[in-house]
């Protein structure tokens, strides 16, 4: 049983946040390859930022994806992710139409369900490592929502409430997930 768990959805949806959570209680976790690369890329002053290359970016999210879902197919146990390759494949295939999505997804594919954070306005802040407003979220979200389903994955929307919650809806899911399959 695949045992990659994604957490993907709206930027600034409290993704980041939950994963903190989730690890603090000991969970196996992968931050979001794109806040990594941003801040590598911050504190290196390259050009593979959103805001000045946005292609790059994606590209360097991909590889770095690849990289953590290799990593933790190896592992026992659930391992959760915040974003993935399938968010970094649907960037640059919406940015520069290269066919990459189907491809990447069927040969690295994460658990089934995918848990999706909806647009949460009121939690909505941006920051050094996230800089494109509330309404470029929800376009990417969409996005998302939409692509998903596509291949082959189930939507499970995480409700808006404490993080502490989120992270016992996702927990409590899990199991149920595990005896049926």
């Amino acid at each position: 049983m695949n045992r990659l768990v994604l957490i993907s959805g709206c930027s600034g949806g409290g993704k980041s946040t939950l994963l903190a959570e989730l690890a603090a209680r000991g969970h196996a976790v992968v931050e979001e390859p794109g806040r990594r690369i941003v801040k590598q890329e911050l504190e290196g002053g390259g050009a593979a930022l959103p805001w000045v290359d946005m292609a790059a970016f994606a590209r360097r999210a991909i590889e770095m994806a690849i990289a953590d879902h290799a990593a933790a197919g190896e592992q026992t146990g659930w391992t959760i992710f915040d974003r993935g390759l399938i968010d970094a494949a649907a960037a640059l295939q919406h940015l520069t139409g290269e066919p990459v999505l189907e491809k990447l997804s069927a040969a690295h594919r994460y658990h089934p369900r995918i848990f999706l954070t909806p647009p949460w306005p009121e939690i909505y802040t941006t920051d050094p490592e996230r800089r494109h407003g509330f309404g470029g979220a929800v376009a990417e979200y969409d996005r998302l929502a939409a692509i998903y389903p596509t291949l082959g994955y189930d939507l499970v929307m995480l409700p808006k409430i404490a993080v502490a919650d989120r992270a016992d809806f996702i927990l409590d899911y899990l199991p149920r997930q595990t005896r049926q399959q």
